[in-house]
């Protein structure tokens, strides 16, 4: 079960929730603690179910640190990830701004903090605030640019596929490090959903390009030197 915060850590994480939402980011203080008044912090284990398919949204969730994936099942039953978050990153939203049920499962990744905001002040962030709601729009068509990029790619090689892949990771939640770009080291079979590939193949293409110099992994973090490089790849 996921436990409550104390008084001191609840405002410590308050505070990072704030700092690393893009949505806050130069909001009048006094909107932002309106909206942040009922926010409430959890920690997760890696491979718990935050949220179910057709639950319904009674919050928007903040992911404060951590990784979570975006989870459906196509018509044979095969699941597939749509999405893979990160810090700073919202979900839930969809749900709260047309009142209907959760469309996809969210599950963490690895250990995960996250804060849940009602869904009336979401909404009402959104409806006193034209900042909050482009930033939310902007937000909404990056994913759905992301989202048409690997459509158009379904049809490509293995090799473009996982190079895409890689970058849509890094775009979404890399550090850029004096080494290159770095992303979460994530199991091959989280690489297989995200990108519709076997395991397996995933596992030959990744070798491939750590022989090749495009990728280097150590533990957990994948690090990508030359992400430009990486781009070429793409057919």
């Amino acid at each position: 079960m996921a436990d409550l915060y104390s008084s001191r850590e609840l405002n410590s994480n308050i505070s990072a929730l704030i700092s690393t939402a893009p949505l806050f980011v130069g909001l009048p203080e006094p909107a932002v603690a309106q909206a942040t008044a009922h926010v409430v912090t959890r920690s997760h284990p890696a491979n718990q179910v935050i949220l179910l398919e057709n639950d319904w949204g009674g919050s928007v969730y903040f992911i404060l640190n951590g990784w979570v994936k975006i989870r459906t099942y196509n018509l044979d039953g095969k699941e597939v990830t749509l999405n893979i978050l990160g810090q700073g990153e919202l979900f839930g939203e969809m749900a709260a701004l047309d009142e209907v049920p959760r469309s996809t499962d969210v599950i963490t990744l690895t250990p995960t903090s996250i804060g849940s905001m009602p869904a009336q002040d979401f909404v009402h962030l959104i409806h006193s605030e034209p900042v909050a709601g482009v930033r939310l729009a902007q937000l909404m068509a990056k994913r759905l640019r992301q989202v048409n990029r690997r459509l158009r790619l379904r049809e490509s090689d293995s090799m473009s596929r996982v190079a895409d892949t890689l970058l849509f990771l890094a775009e979404g939640q890399g550090k850029s490090r004096l080494q290159g770009t770095e992303i979460p080291n994530l199991p091959h079979r989280e690489l297989s959903s995200l990108s519709g590939l076997a395991r397996e193949t995933v596992t030959r293409v990744l070798t491939r390009l750590e022989r090749r110099g495009l990728i280097k992994r150590e533990n957990d973090i994948l690090c990508i030197p030359d992400p430009q490089a990486l781009e070429k790849l793409i057919s």
